[in-house]
């Protein structure tokens, strides 16, 4: 990672700020924790590779009350869900429609590439303020939320102005990818935060049990940290600010693998764990050498500003982004899997902490396209959020933590008459009075 050197200073700083909190057996304790993972990840490369995107749970909506623990538990440690029939397939298909014709209609819309756009910077679509406040949706979204634990803390009780059970609504864009190769935009990468991991102390709270080389106990669903967690410390634009315990996508069209679908590591326990400690140790041997995977090939070292996957962007921190080069054991090119097919309504949900990307190529025969709408929790910091989010919605102009710009188009939403429910209405911190006089 190439920096300047106050980013540099900043950059060891961090490093060392962790290894002395930790204790003088810092070293000795992780150095135990790595090797562990490493033998861990090799088990899991080989489980994976016997599944392929079976290894992904599916699930229907109308069961997601009665899911077994056991179900429960494999869908926490994978990370990642496809729930079927969400919304009715005819709905879903409309919506497509609907926002082709947007399309048509304003034919200056930000997207890319330019030169045929597919990926739209759009947020207020009546589409898309449709589908967010779809009662379907959002029931889904509340049920992503409780897969969390609210647990409490040294006073006895759960966290104040925390309630799972009422989503909120964060305004993302949506995509309609024609067939065809050459989408490089979106290699494996984790969302939610970059540098701020390691850098802000209540996010790295979360990974308290890995640092501490107690990596087996860490638990990605714990809230305590995730609350307080500052995931844009440096205002870079797309950098999501708010808590989404899960990242989200609707399906408008069928799309199976191979065809420009999403891949994921399907295990969010152990990608956090290698992630998290990869900054603390060098190969010993050069990476093109088959004995970079063993373990006594690699040694503890904080003497460098390298965070592995960390790159400068926009005056901030991108990533991170794990590769093959700099992250071998985690084995990518095996262990990225898709997810499997999906029919128009269904919806695909990953943690937020999931390692995740979209196939390079699409060899399908029509477009694939999808809304992005994560899972939001009601909190006190995504409150805040909403606040300002809803200003933008009734003035038209992009999210607060989009790049700015106007939303000011033909066709565009502009009232509650929009949605398609009093809960959805209440998600984007507007009047639910108002919708029900209306409707």
């Amino acid at each position: 990672m190439s920096t300047t050197k106050e980013y540099t200073d900043t950059l060891l700083e961090v490093k060392r700020e962790i290894a002395t909190s930790f204790g003088h057996d810092f070293q000795a304790r992780i150095t135990k924790a790595w090797a562990e993972i490493i033998n861990e990840l090799g088990q899991f490369t080989d489980s994976v590779l016997t599944k392929g995107s079976e290894y992904i749970p599916k699930v229907e909506y109308a069961e997601l009350a009665t899911l077994s623990t056991e179900r429960l538990n494999e869908i926490r440690r994978i990370g990642t869900v496809v729930i079927r029939n969400v919304v009715d397939d005819k709905e879903a298909r409309a919506w497509q429609g609907s926002l082709k014709e947007f399309i048509e209609a304003n034919p200056d819309v930000p997207g890319f590439p330019a030169n045929n756009k597919q990926f739209f910077e759009l947020y207020w679509t009546k589409p898309q303020v449709e589908a967010r406040s779809h009662p379907n949706v959002l029931t889904t979204s509340a049920w992503l939320n409780n897969l969390y634990r609210n647990s409490p803390g040294s006073s006895g009780k759960a966290m104040e102005g925390v309630d799972l059970s009422t989503p909120l609504t964060y305004a993302d864009r949506f995509r309609i990818r024609h067939p065809g190769g050459g989408w490089a935009h979106f290699p494996p990468h984790v969302d939610g935060g970059s540098i701020e991991r390691w850098q802000d102390p209540a996010f790295r709270s979360c990974f308290h049990d890995i640092l501490s080389g107690n990596w087996q106990k860490h638990d990605p669903y714990d809230l305590s940290g995730r609350l307080e967690a500052r995931s844009s410390l440096y205002q870079r634009a797309n950098q999501a600010s708010v808590f989404r315990t899960f990242q989200g996508w609707l399906a408008m069209s069928e799309t199976a693998p191979t065809q420009g679908t999403l891949k994921v590591f399907p295990n969010v326990l152990l990608s956090n764990a290698y992630i998290i400690l990869r900054p603390f140790f060098r190969a010993l041997v050069s990476v093109s050498s088959p004995e970079i995977l063993e373990s006594k090939n690699w040694e503890y070292d904080i003497s460098c500003a390298d965070f592995p996957g960390i790159y400068l962007k926009d005056g901030g921190f991108g990533g991170p982004w794990p590769t093959p080069e700099f992250h071998p054991h985690m084995m990518l090119d095996k262990t990225m899997i898709s997810v499997p097919k999906v029919m128009p309504g269904d919806v695909v949900f990953w943690h937020c902490d999931v390692v995740h990307s979209v196939e390079a190529d699409h060899t399908g025969k029509e477009d694939s396209a999808v809304m992005y709408i994560p899972a939001v929790p009601t909190t006190p910091m995504n409150k805040a959020y909403v606040e300002k989010q809803k200003v933008c919605f009734l003035e038209s102009t992009n999210p607060p933590d989009f790049p700015r710009g106007t939303q000011d188009f033909v066709g565009i939403s502009r009232s509650v008459e929009d949605f398609l429910s009093p809960a959805g209405v209440h998600a984007m911190g507007l009047s639910v009075a108002s919708f029900v006089k209306q409707g």
